[in-house]
C-alpha cells in the first residue's frame, strides 16, 4: 500500500520597485510506503463465533482475512459461507500447516485467531510461532496448566499470545466493577442465566468468584453454611455464592449482586450473540503483535483496553 504525503509550502519574494513583498505557494507531494495489513487466519471459521470475525476482520481498518481453517465446509469460500455480499476468494482449508506456510511467504505480520478446542489450543500455537505468527486464543474451558505451558514456551520463543477466557469488553467491566466494591460490601451472591445447562458455572461466574476469593474477604458470614442445595455452589472459600438459571431463550448474562446496611448493589451484563464478541477480538488483535510473550486477558486487560485505540 502507498500513502501519498503533500505539504504546502511558502516563498517570500521581495519586488524592488513596489516594495511588495509576495508569497506566492506551491503543493510538494511525495509517496510513502505504508504499514500493511496484519495478516488474520480464522481457525475455526465455520463456527458461529469464527463467522463473525471473518466479517469484523473484513470490516476492520488495517487487517485483512487471509485464511479460514476448519474440519467441516472445506473447499467453500469463507465469504459465501459469512453470507457476504462478494466471495472473498479463500477456501476453507482443514490444514492449519498449509495455510500457514503460505501465508508466511508474503513476509506479512499474520496473527491466528484460535475458535478449536482445548486439546488442540498448544499444538496450534506451537505451529504459529514456527511461521513467525502470534495468536489469539479464545477457547472456554481452557485448563491452567495449558496456560502456564504457552506462556513458557512463548517467552522462550519471544512471540506474543494472548489467551482471552471471555472477548466481551463489558464481561470485562463487570468484573473490574465487581472487585472495585467487594471492597465495601460483606454480602455477595452471583445469578448467572443460560439457554442450556452446559458447563455451570460459566467460566465468567467462576472467575469473578474466584477474583472475589482472592482479595482476603470473607462474605456472607451469617449463612456462610453450604448444607443446603436450593443456597447455591460456594466457589473458593470466601463465601461466594454462584445460582445458574437455565431456561430456553434466556440471553447468557451474569449478575452480581452485592448488600450492605440498607442497600442491594447489583451488577449485570448480558450477551445478546457473538457480535459483542468483535470489538474485543478485533483489539487483541491489534494488541498482540506487540507482544513478546503470553498474556491473559483477566490478568491484563487493562492495557488492552487502550481507549485511545479504536476497534473498528
Amino acid at each position: 500500500m502507498v500513502a501519498l504525503s503533500c505539504h504546502f509550502h511558502s516563498i517570500n519574494v521581495f519586488q524592488n520597485h513596489l516594495n511588495i513583498t509576495s508569497k506566492p505557494a506551491f503543493i510538494s507531494c511525495s509517496a510513502q510506503l505504508s504499514q500493511s495489513n496484519i495478516k488474520v487466519i480464522i481457525n475455526g471459521a465455520a463456527k458461529e463465533i469464527g463467522r463473525a470475525a471473518v466479517i469484523a476482520v473484513t470490516k476492520a481498518r488495517g487487517m485483512e482475512v487471509a485464511g479460514a481453517v476448519d474440519s467441516y465446509q472445506v473447499g467453500e469460500d469463507i465469504g459465501k459461507v459469512c453470507d457476504m455480499q462478494e466471495p472473498l476468494e479463500i477456501p476453507i482449508m482443514n490444514d492449519l500447516t498449509m495455510v500457514l506456510g503460505s501465508i508466511s511467504q508474503s513476509k506479512s505480520t499474520g496473527v491466528v485467531v484460535d475458535f478449536t478446542d482445548p486439546s488442540k489450543v498448544y499444538d496450534n500455537v506451537k505451529q504459529a510461532i514456527a511461521f513467525g505468527m502470534n495468536s489469539v486464543v479464545y477457547v472456554p474451558r481452557i485448563k491452567p496448566e495449558t496456560v502456564s505451558a504457552l506462556s513458557a514456551f512463548c517467552e522462550k520463543a519471544s512471540m506474543g499470545c494472548l489467551v482471552a477466557p471471555t472477548l466481551s469488553i463489558g464481561s470485562i467491566l463487570l468484573q473490574q466493577a465487581a472487585i472495585s466494591a467487594s471492597f465495601h460490601y460483606r454480602n455477595v451472591e452471583i445469578v448467572e442465566s443460560r439457554e442450556t445447562a452446559t458447563d455451570l458455572p460459566s467460566a465468567d461466574a467462576s472467575q469473578i468468584a474466584n477474583n472475589l476469593s482472592n482479595l482476603g474477604q470473607i462474605y456472607n458470614r451469617e449463612d456462610i453454611s453450604t448444607d443446603v442445595l436450593a443456597r447455591g455452589q460456594v466457589l473458593g472459600e470466601d463465601g461466594v455464592r454462584v445460582h445458574s438459571l437455565v431456561l430456553p431463550g434466556l440471553p447468557s448474562g451474569t449478575t452480581v449482586y452485592f448488600s450492605g446496611p440498607g442497600e442491594v448493589y447489583s451488577l449485570k451484563h448480558d450477551i445478546v450473540n457473538v457480535e459483542c464478541l468483535m470489538p474485543g477480538l478485533i483489539l487483541a488483535i491489534r494488541r498482540v503483535v506487540r507482544l513478546k510473550n503470553s498474556q491473559c486477558f483477566w490478568s491484563d486487560w487493562t492495557p488492552i483496553m487502550d481507549p485511545i485505540e479504536e476497534p473498528f
